[in-house]
C-alpha cells in the first residue's frame, strides 16, 4: 500500500531533543536491492535501539511499505503518515524491521539515479544530507542519534558499489560492507554503477577515485593531481591535529547532477562531476577544486569525528572546513595563492548574504527545523565563519588554537557537540575568556561598515542598527603615493571614529588583505583614482581588494555601473590572475552592464578590454582562456561568433573544445543567431550530461516566446529536467534585453511560485525560487507583487526565505539604476 503523502514533516529542534532524551540507537543494518527497477529499489532496515519508554516516531519516506515489525509484532503500513511512523515504546531494547519500496530520485537528493546520455549507462549515488536519509532507509533522522551502519547491496553484476566502509563483491551483484564507526544518518551513502575506478594508497590509507565511464580518460588525466592533493592534505591534517583519519578507506566519487560542490560522507566523499575537467580550464577552476578536496578532508575531523548536535551549530562543520581547507591548500599544495582565490570566489558571497534581510548569526542561527536549516548553508556559514575563525587563530596562535581543537576531538570522538563544548576546549587550552568574542562575532548577525571620512581624517565603523555589536577591527589602511607605490598604515578601528592620516586625493584601500569581517566602502576620491591604480598595480591582493570594495559599493548604490566599468576597462588588459577574470567578468557582463544607462556601450567596452588582454596574454595560458571566455560573453558581432564556432580566426593558443563551442552557441542563441534545429544537431553530434545542460541554456536564451515557454515547462514540472538543466533554463529565461518576450512570465512566476513545492523539493526548491525570479523586471510593480506573495500565511518556508532575498536583490538593482 502507498503510505506517504506530501508534504513530509520537517523535524523540529524540540522534537529532536525529545527523541534524543528518549532513545539510544544501537545499530542499523540496511539491505538495498538496486537491480529490481529503474524507478524504485527495495530497502530493508533493521534498527536496534533502547528506549526509556514512551511515544516516538521513525522517519520513513517510502513509495510503498511491504512490512513493518516492532519486536516481531506487525505494524500496518498505513500507520506511516507524512513520512513518520509512530511508535509506542516500552523501556528496554527494541528491534524495528521495515521492508519498503523506495523511489529513485533525480533531484540530487536521496538515492539519485542518472542515465548518462553518452552511453546509456545508469549511475546511482546517495545524498542523505539534511532530511533525505528516510527516502533510502527507515531511521531516526537527526544528527545526534549516531549509530554504526552495516550495508548490504544487490546491484547489476557489472556495477561497482562503494559505501562508507570497506566492502567487497561476495558473488556477482552482491556486495557486503564492514560496519562503520558511529555515524549520523545524514552521512550514509553509496555510489553504484559501472564506474571507472582508480586505486592508490598513502600512509596506510587506501585511496580511490571514481567517475562515469564516459569521462574515464579525463579522470585518468586528472588523477595524479587529485591524489597528490589528497596525500598532501592528509599529511598536513595529521600534523596539525595529531589524530589519524579513522574511517578506513578514503574514496572520492565524482557523481552526476550533484547539488553541492561536494559532501563529506566518511569513507566515501561525493563531488559534482564537472570537477573532472573534460575541457581546458583556468587555474581558478583548479584552485576551486583543490580547496573543495581539502574542505571535504577537513570535514573528516570537523563534522565526522565530532558532529554538531543540531543544525544551529552547522558552522562547527562548515566554517571550520572552509578555513582549514583554504589554509591547507595554500600552505602545502601547489596552489599557494589560494587565499587570493578565496577573495574573489567567496568574499562577496558572504558579505551579500550578511546584508540580506535573512542574515543570521554564524552560530546559534535559530534553525527551528531541518528544512529551514538547509537555507542557512550559505555565505555566512562558510565565508564569514571562515574569516572569523582566521581572526581567532591570529589572536590565539596555532598552539592554543589546535590544542583546543584536539581536546574537542578527543572529548567528543564519534559523538556530538555544541559551540559551548568547543569554546570550553579552547579555554582549557589557554585561550582565556572568549565570551565577548562569541557574543559579538559569532552570535550577532551583520557586518560593520568601514568608511573613510577624508575631510575629518577618520575611519568610521558602524554596526547595522538592527544588529548592534561592539567589534574592533585590526586592519591595514593602504594609500597610493604619487609615485604609484602603496604605503600601509596599521589601524585598530573601534566602534565609532578612529583617526587616520591620508593624502587629499590619493586612492585609499581599507583592509585589502581582508583580515577582518567587515564591509569596507570606498570614498569618492578613491573611486576616481582606482582605474589608474588598477592599470599600474600588479599585486593580486591589492587588486582583489579594489574589486571587493567596488562590488560592495555597487551593491549599496554608492557607485554607478559606469564607475565599475571604468575600473574594469583599466584592470582587465593588465590582469595576470585568472581568478580575477573568472569571477569578475561574468559579474560585469551579466549584471553591471545590464544595469548601465547604455548596456550595449558598457558591453562593448568590456569586450574591447578582453580583446586587449587577448593581445597581451601568453598563447595557451589560462589567462588567455579566461580572456577569450569573456570576449565570447561580451561579443555582439554575429559574424565573429560564427567564425569562432567554426574554429576560424581564433587567437593563437585558443582551441575550440566542447566547453568553448557551447559557450559560443549560447551567445549566438542569445543574439537570435542560431536556430533550434542547429542546437539539436550540435547536441546529437556529441551527447553528454554537460552538453545537455548547455543545450538547455542555449534553447532558453533565444529571444522567442516558444523558447521561454520551453524553459518555463521545466519550472512548472510539465517537462522533466535535471537540477543542472533547471539552473541553465533559468539563466537563459531571464536574459537582459529580452524583457518584451519575458514580460508574461513575471506574473506567472508569482502566480505559480506558491505551488512550486508540488514539483520541486529541498535543495532544488530553493534554487528554482531564486533562479527563476524575474530579476530583469526592474520595476516597483515587481517588488509589490513579490510582497503580496510574501504576505501569504501558507507560503513554504524554503520559498519564503529565497523570495525575501531575491526581493532585496531586485530593490538594490532598482536603486542602482535610479542613482546612476
Amino acid at each position: 500500500m502507498t503510505t506517504t503523502e506530501a508534504p513530509f514533516h520537517s523535524l523540529t529542534r524540540d522534537e529532536a531533543a525529545e527523541r534524543f532524551a528518549l532513545l539510544d540507537v544501537t545499530s542499523y543494518d540496511v539491505v538495498l536491492d538496486l537491480a529490481t527497477s529503474p524507478e524504485t529499489f527495495t530497502s530493508r532496515t533493521t534498527l536496534r535501539f533502547t528506549s526509556r519508554g514512551g511515544a516516538t516516531f521513525v522517519d520513513l519516506k517510502a513509495r510503498h511499505v511491504e512490512r513493518i515489525t516492532l519486536d516481531g509484532a506487525e505494524i500496518p503500513g498505513s500507520a506511516v503518515v507524512r513520512g513518520r511512523l509512530p511508535l509506542d515504546t516500552t523501556p528496554g531494547e527494541h528491534e524495528l524491521v521495515v521492508d519498503a519500496v523506495m523511489g529513485f530520485r533525480n533531484d540530487g537528493e536521496g538515492l539519485h539515479r542518472s542515465v548518462d546520455p553518452a552511453d546509456g549507462e545508469a549511475y546511482v549515488y546517495g545524498m542523505s544530507f539534511m532530511d533525505a536519509a528516510p527516502s533510502i532507509f527507515a531511521c531516526f533522522d537527526q544528527p545526534d542519534l549516531k549509530a554504526p551502519f552495516t550495508l548490504h547491496v544487490t546491484a547489476p553484476p557489472h556495477w561497482h558499489v562503494v559505501g562508507n566502509a570497506p566492502g567487497e563483491q561476495v558473488e556477482p551483484g552482491t556486495w557486503e560492507f564492514a560496519t562503520t564507526p558511529p555515524l549520523s544518518t545524514y552521512f550514509v551513502t553509496l555510489v553504484a554503477g559501472p564506474w571507472h575506478l582508480i586505486r592508490d594508497e598513502h600512509d596506510g590509507i587506501p585511496l580511490s577515485l571514481s567517475a562515469r565511464h564516459s569521462i574515464a580518460a579525463h579522470l585518468d588525466k586528472d588523477a595524479d593531481e587529485l591524489l597528490t592533493l589528497t596525500r598532501q592534505c592528509f599529511d598536513e591534517f595529521h600534523r596539525l591535529f595529531g589524530i589519524r583519519y579513522p574511517f578506513g578507506n578514503y574514496h572520492q566519487a565524482f557523481v552526476p547532477e550533484f547539488n553541492a560542490g561536494a559532501m563529506e560522507n566518511p569513507g566515501c566523499v561525493t563531488f559534482r562531476d564537472p570537477l573532472v575537467f573534460t575541457s581546458k580550464v583556468t587555474r581558478s577552476q583548479r584552485i576551486q577544486r583543490a580547496t573543495t578536496v581539502a574542505h571535504e578532508m577537513a570535514h573528516q575531523w570537523f563534522g565526522n569525528i565530532v558532529t554538531p548536535k543540531w543544525w544551529d551549530d552547522l558552522w562547527l562543520n562548515e566554517s571550520f572546513a572552509e578555513y582549514m581547507g583554504n589554509r591547507v591548500t595554500a600552505d602545502v599544495t601547489q596552489y599557494d595563492d589560494a587565499w587570493v582565490h578565496v577573495s574573489y570566489a567567496r568574499r562577496q558571497w558572504g558579505l551579500v548574504a550578511d546584508q540580506r534581510p535573512s542574515t543570521h548569526p554564524v552560530a546559534g542561527n535559530g534553525a527551528a527545523d531541518a528544512l529551514s536549516a538547509l537555507q542557512d548553508f550559505d555565505g555566512i556559514s562558510y565565508a564569514k565563519g571562515s574569516t572569523i575563525l582566521k581572526q581567532l587563530n591570529a589572536t590565539l596562535g596555532d598552539d592554543v588554537f589546535f590544542a583546543g581543537a584536539i581536546d574537542h576531538f578527543e572529548r567528543n570522538r564519534f559523538g556530538n557537540a555544541t559551540m559551548a563544548d568547543l569554546f570550553a576546549s579552547w579555554e582549557r587550552a589557554g585561550a582565556g575568556d572568549l565570551s565577548g568574542f562569541t557574543t559579538n562575532w559569532l552570535r550577532t548577525a551583520g557586518a560593520d561598515t568601514l568608511e573613510l571620512d577624508r575631510a575629518a581624517g577618520v575611519i568610521t565603523s558602524t554596526a547595522p542598527a538592527e544588529h548592534p555589536a561592539e567589534r574592533t577591527h585590526a586592519i591595514d589602511l593602504l594609500t597610493r603615493t604619487p609615485q604609484g607605490d602603496w604605503t600601509a598604515q596599521p589601524a585598530v578601528v573601534a566602534p565609532g571614529r578612529t583617526p587616520v592620516q591620508v593624502a587629499a586625493d590619493a586612492a585609499v584601500l581599507i583592509d585589502p588583505a581582508q583580515a577582518t569581517w567587515a564591509l569596507p566602502l570606498p570614498d569618492p576620491a578613491s573611486v576616481t583614482a582606482y582605474p589608474e591604480a588598477m592599470a599600474s598595480t600588479t599585486d593580486p591582493v591589492l587588486r582583489s581588494g579594489i574589486w571587493n570594495s567596488m562590488r560592495s559599493a555597487l551593491h549599496n548604490a554608492r557607485v554607478s555601473p559606469t564607475e565599475v566599468i571604468d575600473v574594469a576597462v583599466a584592470a582587465i588588459p593588465t590582469e595576470t590572475n585568472d581568478d580575477a577574470l573568472a569571477y569578475t567578468l561574468p559579474y560585469l557582463s551579466r549584471k553591471v552592464a545590464a544595469l548601465s544607462a547604455e548596456p550595449s556601450v558598457a558591453l562593448g567596452r568590456l569586450h574591447d578590454a578582453c580583446q586587449a588582454l587577448l593581445e597581451r596574454a601568453e598563447a595557451g595560458s589560462t589567462v588567455q582562456l579566461a580572456a577569450f571566455q569573456g570576449a565570447v560573453d561580451t561579443c555582439t558581432a554575429v559574424d565573429v561568433l560564427q567564425a569562432w564556432r567554426r574554429g576560424a580566426d581564433l587567437p593563437a593558443g585558443v582551441e575550440l573544445d566542447d566547453d568553448l563551442r557551447w559557450r559560443v552557441l549560447v551567445r549566438l542563441a542569445t543574439l537570435d543567431a542560431v536556430g533550434v534545429d542547429e542546437l539539436d544537431a550540435e547536441l546529437a553530434q556529441a551527447p553528454s550530461t554537460k552538453s545537455g545542460v548547455e543545450h538547455a541554456r542555449a534553447l532558453s536564451s533565444r529571444p522567442h516566446a516558444e523558447a521561454k515557454a520551453w524553459a518555463w515547462q521545466r519550472f512548472d514540472g510539465s517537462a522533466p529536467a535535471s537540477n543542472y538543466e533547471l539552473a541553465a533554463c533559468a539563466a537563459g529565461l531571464w536574459r537582459p534585453g529580452q524583457e518584451a518576450v519575458t514580460a508574461p512570465y513575471v506574473e506567472r512566476y508569482f502566480a505559480e511560485l506558491p505551488g512550486a513545492a508540488r514539483h520541486h523539493s529541498g535543495w532544488v526548491l530553493g534554487d528554482v525560487t531564486a533562479l527563476f525570479f524575474p530579476i530583469t523586471a526592474l520595476e516597483d510593480a515587481t517588488v509589490a507583487r513579490a510582497r503580496e506573495v510574501l504576505g501569504r500565511d501558507d507560503l513554504d518556508l524554503t520559498i519564503r526565505r529565497n523570495l525575501v532575498d531575491m526581493v532585496d536583490e531586485l530593490e538594490r538593482r532598482i536603486a542602482i539604476v535610479r542613482a546612476s
